[in-house]
């Protein structure tokens, strides 16, 4: 799917609905695995075809700014006994650019990052 300038194809779009949600709920940061589950739940679940597709989508709302991450501590990991996590939290921008799809407006500002433009 090519990208319009200035908007989010639909898969960035969704993710970004799913986090307002998950924050609604109460929950600030999220994970690859429970914003999945979100999708399946709201959204078109043919928006996710692999989990490698979610996670491009993530690192691509990361470099437009929508959306920042962190890893999780290590120690939680180590004592849930489980890899650690990549957790994301939607920035006001990633919020603003969501509802602005869900408008069909197309707002998505283009940051310069360190790699070139995104």
């Amino acid at each position: 799917m090519r990208r319009k300038l200035g908007s989010l194809v639909p898969l960035e779009a969704e993710i970004c609905r799913a986090a307002i949600g998950l924050r609604r709920g109460g929950s600030e940061e999220f994970h690859g695995f429970l914003i999945a589950k979100e999708l399946a739940h709201a959204a078109d679940t043919k928006l996710l075809t692999a989990y490698g597709t979610l996670y491009r989508a993530l690192g691509r709302l990361e470099k437009m700014g929508l959306v920042r991450s962190r890893p999780e501590d290590p120690q939680i990991a180590a004592r849930e006994n489980r890899p650690a996590r990549r957790l994301y939290t939607l920035t006001a921008e990633g919020e603003m650019a969501a509802r602005d799809a869900a408008t069909g407006h197309s707002r998505v500002v283009v940051r310069k990052t360190a790699e070139g433009l995104t």
